[in-house]
């Protein structure tokens, strides 16, 4: 029916074929939020550091992040906390609520919360009237469950993060330096570093795919050196870029969620390290299933929790998978 979400995508999948119970899954920029809306299924994104990436494959520790599929809550408590092999996780556990996350899951968590909508461009859905109907019926719930709606906001710097080459410029390098870390310190492994994956892709091309695949990406990143002036140039503007978009967008209206639709919003979530949880929401015109994205600043999830819960239970969309044999 349609793309899972590629190579993101099975931790989605299992989970929404039955095969297990939960699911966790690891997001630079997309990788949690995109399959789980793709699949209907809820999905966590938690904030940056709030979940441990020790022996995680990396991209970049700025943005990668550890989160659930299914059953979400118990996992995340059971995941969050402090670990000093990922120090990340020393500074934001200061987030983590004292009693846990299950704690929101409160079937009148919509009441009085502030959530935003930036209508441009994450509620185009062109000329599919079904997914139109779905999410303003959806808005409709939210006001009823007594969510104060903030409507018609402008992100100010939308169209410039979507336009500008600073995050690939910037995970090019740091997924350099940070998978030769990984590799080196593997027990035993016949690869040490990104050069070595390079050379077993082009040494095993028929296993690889390597064809039908390529391997632009880790070519790029090996001819990067370190973070130089472009990398810190890049960091810099996506820095900016954050606190004059989103942060700003959140602080002014004093919104505790911005609420779009499936997982458009990832980038401007992933870039600032923010989280993010989705929930199913309904089907397009085709048959392709697609979630409610409630995106924060960091540390907010127990009242993303709250919101997100009380949609699901307000709504209660998802449905089992057909299965065609």
């Amino acid at each position: 029916m349609g793309d899972p979400c590629g190579s993101s995508s099975g931790s989605a999948i299992s989970v929404v074929a039955n095969m297990a119970a939960v699911s966790l899954g690891t997001e630079t920029d997309g990788s949690i939020l995109c399959p789980s809306s793709n699949n209907l299924v809820v999905g966590i994104k938690p904030t940056v550091g709030l979940t441990s990436r020790a022996g995680v494959i990396p991209i970049s520790p700025r943005q990668d992040t550890v989160g659930t599929v299914a059953n979400a809550i118990y996992v995340l408590d059971a995941i969050v906390g402090i670990d000093h092999y990922d120090n990340a996780t020393i500074e934001i556990s200061q987030y983590i609520p004292k009693g846990g996350y299950a704690q929101f899951l409160k079937a009148d968590g919509l009441q009085a919360k502030r959530v935003g909508i930036v209508r441009d461009p994450f509620y185009n859905f062109g000329n599919d009237t079904i997914a139109t109907r779905t999410v303003d019926q959806h808005l409709k719930t939210l006001r009823k469950k007594g969510t104060i709606l903030v409507d018609n906001l402008k992100l100010a710097n939308l169209v410039e993060i979507s336009r500008s080459s600073d995050e690939e410029t910037a995970l090019e390098a740091e997924f350099k330096i940070y998978i030769n870390a990984y590799l080196k310190e593997l027990v035993a492994s016949p690869v040490r570093s990104l050069a070595d994956l390079i050379a077993f892709k082009k040494k095993n091309s028929k296993l690889e795919m390597l064809e039908e695949y390529g391997q632009d990406q880790f070519v790029k990143a090996e001819a990067t050196n370190g973070i130089g002036i472009a990398e810190k140039a890049a960091l810099a503007n996506l820095a900016k870029l954050t606190r004059e978009g989103f942060v700003k967008l959140m602080t002014k209206n004093k919104l505790d969620a911005l609420v779009t639709p499936d997982s458009s919003v990832s980038s401007i979530l992933a870039i600032g390290g923010f989280p993010g949880v989705i929930v199913p929401a309904g089907y397009y015109s085709d048959g392709v299933p697609f979630g409610l994205s409630f995106g924060g600043l960091k540390g907010s999830e127990p009242k993303l929790i709250e919101i997100a819960y009380g949609f699901e239970q307000a709504t209660k969309i998802r449905k089992p998978p057909k299965f065609k044999f």
